[in-house]
């Protein structure tokens, strides 16, 4: 077994530092060998990723529906400042055009027009353009995500092209709580986030992140609530608990991301498992023999791990 040091030390120099960050992407499963470990791993690796300027994002099986991607999805857009990369993304293009804001303030038309000494009409025309180019052209980002950035985007120039109630409705939207999509259509989104496109979504916010001044995305997925194959008395359950169909659609998304990795940028996933994802014949690995074939190390040392493998157990603290 590898120590959680030394592999969160061999994470952030193999993994964080470079190859994810200059556009790699990677999804590696980690198997602790008791809670205090994993505790342990998980607050090492969102504080190394933190660190090297990543946006990190933990996601808990027992409180999120780990087999619905969208509800993943969703999780995720819950930490993150979608503001503040508006700002960024604004500010970047308006520095683009010429026309960089002034030191401690905001993107706004009204401060930019006066700093340039412009009319703000003319402005705005110079500044949709390069929102356009910088935005909505950017084809790393799916159509929907890229429309829904270039919103909050504008929603930062405070031209009045969207309204405070679009501005709210986009950022539930990301967020999984808009009720109605109809409040979306005046900003041309058309379509809820759900299976069929949230894993081209989580792509796009990797990418976005990108290129707003941070390295990619680092997830963590706590899927060890998996492993309970019975829900304890009433008076002791919390959060949520899966059916083996459930179970089976949680390693099928597992199994999607391992194959898409190809697909990905600027993305590391860290799926934290239970001892028993590598021994419950029920509810572990050879449940699902899709995802084992995918990353269980048939053939290994039998001293020593390879820490560049997909699966890596670790040792205790």
């Amino acid at each position: 077994m590898i120590g959680v040091e030394d592999y969160l030390s061999f994470l952030s120099g193999e993994y964080l530092a470079d190859y994810v960050s200059e556009g790699g992407a990677a999804v590696k499963f980690v198997v602790p060998g008791d809670d205090p470990a994993a505790a342990m791993f998980m607050t090492g690796f969102a504080s190394a990723a933190a660190q090297a300027g990543y946006a990190v994002a933990s996601v808990d099986a027992a409180e999120t529906r780990a087999h619905l991607l969208e509800q993943v999805f969703f999780d995720v857009a819950r930490q993150i400042d979608w503001d503040w990369l508006a700002a960024v993304a604004t500010t970047r293009a308006t520095t683009a055009a010429g026309y960089p804001p002034p030191e401690g303030q905001g993107p706004s038309i009204e401060v930019l027009a006066a700093h340039h000494r412009v009319d703000h009409r003319e402005l705005k025309r110079d500044l949709d353009r390069a929102l356009q180019a910088q935005v909505q052209r950017d084809y790393a980002m799916v159509s929907e995500f890229r429309t829904a950035m270039l919103r909050l985007c504008q929603s930062q120039l405070h031209s009045g092209q969207i309204s405070d109630a679009e501005h709210g409705a986009v950022i539930d939207w990301l967020r999984g709580d808009l009720r109605q999509i109809s409040a979306l259509r005046s900003a041309l989104i058309f379509r809820r986030i759900g299976r069929h496109n949230a894993r081209q979504l989580l792509f796009s916010l990797a990418h976005w992140l990108s290129v707003n001044d941070r390295a990619g995305l680092a997830l963590v997925l706590d899927i060890r609530r998996l492993g309970f194959a019975r829900r304890p008395s009433p008076e002791e359950r919390h959060g949520h608990y899966y059916t083996k169909a459930a179970l089976l659609d949680a390693y099928e998304v597992l199994r999607q991301l391992v194959d898409n990795t190809d697909e990905m940028s600027h993305l590391v996933v860290v799926v934290v498992a239970s001892p028993a994802f590598l021994t419950d014949a029920g509810r572990g690995l050879d449940a699902y023999q899709a995802l084992k074939l995918r990353v269980f190390d048939e053939v290994r040392d039998a001293v020593r791990d390879n820490p560049l493998s997909s699966l890596v157990r670790l040792g205790a603290p």
